[in-house]
């Protein structure tokens, strides 16, 4: 049986006030993320349809807050929460110290990350 920890996760990285660890199980990718500070995804989403996430997300929320915004609103989930989110979404980060471990269809979430990474660089490079 599969399992994976923050620590012995392999993938992810240090994303300025970011830092995720991630590992694919079968056929879902599992994030360990936290939040030095807060932080508006919305930017990192441009390109995809409706500059929104597409993937779906089950997740739990270890401290702090996350919002997920939506066309029609936005959700926010707590501290204690677990969470499901829809296709057709951008996170919001209000509070420092946020984290989070969230469970993702692995090829959905690869076509997001390709687009959030390249309009990283693209922000970095100004």
């Amino acid at each position: 049986m599969p399992k994976v920890s923050k620590e012995s996760a392999t993938q992810g990285g240090e994303f300025g006030p970011v830092t995720d660890r991630a590992e694919q199980l079968g056929e879902y990718t599992v994030n360990f993320t936290s939040f030095a500070e807060p932080v508006d995804g919305t930017p990192l989403l441009r390109g995809l349809p409706d500059d929104r996430c597409q993937c779906p997300h089950w997740g739990y929320v270890l401290s702090g807050r996350i919002a997920f915004v939506y066309a029609d609103g936005e959700e926010v989930f707590e501290t204690g929460d677990a969470f499901y989110t829809p296709a057709g979404h951008a996170p919001v980060i209000r509070e420092s110290g946020t984290e989070f471990v969230m469970f993702s269809p692995a090829e959905q979430l690869k076509v997001t990350e390709e687009i959030m990474q390249r309009n990283m660089a693209a922000m970095q490079a100004g």
